[in-house]
């Protein structure tokens, strides 16, 4: 009990049980990606309602510029009280 089993043939098998440091960068990568994936949608039930919701805010971004730079020409109105 305890004795070494190097005799045994399966020392050389484990040792090649580590990745290449390039195959475990590689899955460190991976890892990192697949943990921002996941912050980015945390608490998002629905992303592509999300990115509809987005594109549809930046076009109302979009038409209120263009709106203001067709309006420059125009006074605007203004409320009187006497």
């Amino acid at each position: 009990m305890g004795v070494c089993l190097s005799c045994c043939g399966n020392s050389a098998e484990e040792a090649n049980l580590m990745p290449s440091p390039d195959e475990r960068r590689q899955q460190q990568l991976d890892a990192a990606e697949k943990r921002r994936q996941e912050n980015e949608s945390r608490g998002i039930k629905n992303p592509e309602n999300l990115r509809r919701q987005q594109q549809k805010a930046l076009e109302q971004e979009r038409r209120e510029r263009e709106a203001d730079r067709q309006g420059q020409g125009q006074p605007t109105l203004k409320w009187q009280t006497t």
